[in-house]
């Protein structure tokens, strides 16, 4: 089952924006830090003897007999390195379909769909595939040859049946971080089993790297992927079931019913502690039931992004 290539180029017609500046050169939709002479009006400064008259500002000349020169703020390209998550919880649900994919499966399938909306815009784009530590590790690039490297290595890994055996979230955005030299647009698609939900995970360890991503200048969007019927609802049939951790292998065996109400509480829980940290660091956390299907979980959030900036 390929990806989608016809559902994930309709992106292609939507924006997605930097909140914040960017460092680029290519002129395009989002703000740089670096001044020059185009796009936007930015501020005005003193003319320097011997320079270029062409920016000189002459209505304010002619208005206070002083010479200033027109400083503009240059609208340029984003970089973005969009980090797929592939350990073994991440192909849950196992059975999956084109209207229903797995973890794994809609990760990649978002990845395509934003790779098409990002060339249309003319922004640079990159790949990292984490599980232990990081497995891929692409720079990022606007050539059509680049995106369809991209494509092939998505394309690849769309119908394997399992991911790295364990998995090192806060050890691969670490070095995500210290990679990325430029500024970026970070987009994580994990569900966060590791360092979130597995008993005894130290969620401290988890905001250090987002912190160390954000200190570097980076922005973040973290997509938590989850399946909403049966990993947070428990909506399974009353009978014994066998759970399987499908990264360490260990397993209970338990009845749905009884520890759900628990379950849930702290669930919920642990959720709220990392959204409260992600607002306190700026970082945007998309709650994302992959059973929504890509095209309605991005064009809410391509939306929501859209009337806050």
């Amino acid at each position: 089952m390929p990806i989608d290539h016809f559902q994930a180029q309709r992106f292609g017609r939507l924006e997605l924006l930097a909140r914040q500046a960017v460092e680029g050169f290519i002129t395009g939709l989002h703000k740089s830090p670096f001044h020059g002479f185009s796009v936007e009006f930015a501020e005005h400064r003193a003319y320097n003897k011997g320079e270029s008259t062409r920016h000189i500002d002459w209505k304010l000349f002619g208005r206070t007999d002083k010479l200033f020169v027109k400083r503009y703020e240059e609208e340029t390209n984003l970089r973005c390195q969009l980090v797929i998550d592939r350990s073994a919880s991440m192909f849950y649900p196992q059975e999956s379909t084109l209207e229903k994919p797995n973890k794994i499966q809609f990760a990649i399938q978002s990845a395509a769909s934003l790779i098409y909306l990002l060339r249309t815009q003319r922004d640079a784009v990159g790949l990292s595939m984490v599980g232990e530590g990081v497995e891929l590790s692409t720079a990022t690039k606007s050539s059509s040859v680049h995106h369809n490297y991209l494509f092939t290595e998505l394309e690849r890994i769309y119908d394997e049946q399992q991911g790295s055996k364990t998995s090192d979230i806060v050890r691969s955005l670490h070095a995500i971080a210290e990679t990325v030299h430029k500024r970026s647009l970070i987009v994580v698609f994990s569900d966060f089993m590791d360092t979130v939900f597995r008993g005894g995970a130290d969620q401290s360890e988890l905001f250090e790297a987002l912190q160390h991503l954000r200190y570097n200048k980076h922005e973040v969007i973290l997509f938590h992927l989850y399946d909403q019927q049966t990993e947070v609802d428990l909506e399974l049939e009353n009978r014994p079931y066998t759970f399987v951790d499908l990264e360490t292998g260990e397993k209970v065996k338990l009845l749905p019913h009884q520890v759900k109400e628990e379950y849930t509480k702290l669930r919920q829980q642990r959720i709220e502690e990392v959204k409260l940290k992600c607002r306190q660091f700026g970082i945007d956390w998309i709650a994302t039931d992959v059973a929504e299907g890509v095209p309605k979980i991005l064009d809410r959030f391509l939306a929501k992004r859209g009337k806050l900036l």
